[in-house]
């Protein structure tokens, strides 16, 4: 059983599994030994039947008691925390808060009324004895027949009694005991002393210094020649500590658990807006399309965009990021893309994308140019009450001249790939959206011609950026011979699909239609 203090403080690191399971070997080792004692214990003790056997047979008892303990909060160090945070934690003889006994024929541990009393807080912190067990239990008889009462010293000290002062009587002890947990000691005696029967529960009393201990109680009727009971025997042990050491455990479980619905909760929030914000469309994609906008349709000769994308979760994939990919049909016949990713996780990262995308909409749609259009959203992020570092590319193409104007900002460039080789286009200058007020961004253009491929990515593909743009770029015989925008993402996603990644990413890849003069 870890000691309070362990359970206040737990190790900066959990054990090694191969730790636990040798410590669970032993213990089983242990416990077969001890059995083998209990055995031969009970059968040289023959048909005796005096205090010294009750005390040598109820020491065995607690032993077992006490290492089956420590084999199952091992198998739960070794299990560790269970996957599914709404799992119940209850075992038989549990009792609730309400003080019901669940049926399973004993009383068990009873956790101390919140704000009973004033030792009810002083029973976490009040000192026991250390090391030995008998340091921890005593013994007690209570004869019917003289109303002797018999307590040990050790049994004195866990009541905070003088051992001078002798025990208390069975009419007395009630009186020491939490009035919730009086009907469980009531109801123990009667079975051992009416019904014969033995007994095993606990009962939380208060000590006249106010201290609150938690103490587990063992017992038989002691016989008398006729058959009927002349005294009960019984062994009490404080588990103040132990019952202190598992709520200490229980709770940080139930903290873990709250933790994770939490966290569960907010990804499922975050998927939806993600969900909700990037564009609709699956698999390939036409822009412009014949049926865009009234009057801007694209010349019959013009150069169109297939595009495709995909979006690679985190490792973890723990928490949604709030990196995003789009096409967009402007007005004017042009399509706007985008790619871009803010830092951190979580609902906050995919709510500020979704600012963010839907203000690079507007703009776009505003006629406003790429690069006008990154000024402005930093100034927009210079006054927002949610302050974000973003990494963008936004690009506005025209299919009549096939003309590609972009701008950046702290940015991977979009990769262009040719006649069976692959460059980065060269960069207009631009720094991380938010980062500076008031910078300027530049716009950079690209002639574009027939069957170009141009891949749009968010540089988290792998977790080093510069490794993913050579990876990229290593995949152009294979891109430059795909036949559409949705088989070069099938590409990439196999090439990064299972890469160890910190960060969620994304790769939008258009390609230039028509045939070359």
């Amino acid at each position: 059983m870890p000691s309070p203090r362990s359970a206040d403080h737990p190790a900066a690191s959990p054990p090694q599994r191969d730790t636990v399971d040798a410590l669970i070997s032993q213990t089983q080792r242990l416990r077969g030994g001890l059995d083998a004692v209990r055995r031969d214990t009970v059968a040289d003790l023959g048909g005796t039947d005096d205090a010294q056997v009750r005390w040598q047979r109820a020491l065995c008892e607690l032993a077992v008691h006490q290492l089956d303990d420590l084999g199952r909060h091992l198998d739960e160090l070794r299990e560790g925390l269970p996957a599914d945070a709404a799992e119940a934690d209850e075992r038989p003889g549990t009792v609730e808060p309400s003080g019901k006994v669940e049926p399973s024929g004993k009383a068990g541990p009873i956790e101390p009324e919140a704000g009973a009393t004033a030792g009810s807080e002083a029973a976490d912190h009040a000192p026991t004895g250390r090391g030995s067990l008998l340091s921890r239990v005593g013994s007690a008889e209570w004869n019917l027949l003289t109303d002797e009462v018999t307590w040990s010293d050790e049994l004195c000290r866990i009541f905070g009694r003088d051992p001078g002062d002798g025990g208390l009587t069975l009419d007395e002890l009630p009186s020491w005991v939490f009035s919730e947990d009086q009907p469980i000691l009531t109801g123990m005696v009667t079975d051992c002393l009416v019904d014969g029967k033995p007994i095993d529960g606990e009962f939380r009393v208060v000590r006249e210094d106010e201290v609150v201990r938690t103490v587990h109680m063992a017992g038989e009727p002691v016989l008398d020649t006729d058959g009927g009971t002349a005294s009960m025997w019984a062994v009490l042990r404080d588990v103040s500590e132990l019952r202190r050491s598992e709520r200490a455990v229980r709770e940080s479980r139930d903290t873990l658990r709250h933790q994770r619905r939490i966290a569960r909760t907010e990804r499922r929030l975050a998927v939806e807006v993600q969900e909700a914000v990037l564009p609709p469309w699956r698999g390939s994609l036409r822009l412009p399309a014949r049926d865009g906008f009234p009057g801007a349709g694209a010349a019959p000769d013009s150069a169109a965009l297939d595009l495709a994308a995909h979006y690679l979760p985190s490792e973890s994939s723990a928490q949604i990021g709030g990196d995003w990919y789009d096409a967009l049909e402007l007005p004017d016949g042009h399509t706007l893309l985008s790619v871009g990713g803010l830092t951190g996780h979580g609902v906050t990262a995919t709510c500020g994308m979704a600012m963010l995308l839907g203000a690079v909409r507007g703009m776009a749609v505003a006629g406003i140019e790429p690069g006008a259009l990154m000024e402005r959203l930093n100034q927009l992020l210079a006054v927002s009450s949610q302050p974000a570092l973003v990494g963008a590319v936004c690009a506005r193409y025209d299919p009549r001249t096939r003309t590609l104007a972009w701008a950046q900002a702290g940015h991977p460039a979009p990769l262009l790939f040719r006649d069976g080789t692959g460059r980065p286009l060269r960069s207009p200058d631009g720094v991380l959206l938010g980062a500076t007020a008031g910078a300027a961004y530049t716009q950079a253009e690209e002639r574009l011609e027939p069957g170009d491929l141009l891949v749009l990515h968010t540089g988290r593909l792998t977790r080093d950026a510069e490794g993913a743009t050579e990876r990229l770029l290593g995949l152009a015989p294979r891109l430059t011979a795909a036949h559409g925008a949705q088989e070069c993402v099938r590409t990439v996603a196999e090439a990064f699909g299972d890469e160890p990644r910190e960060n969620d990413a994304c790769v939008l890849i258009a390609r230039v239609t028509g045939a070359r003069a």
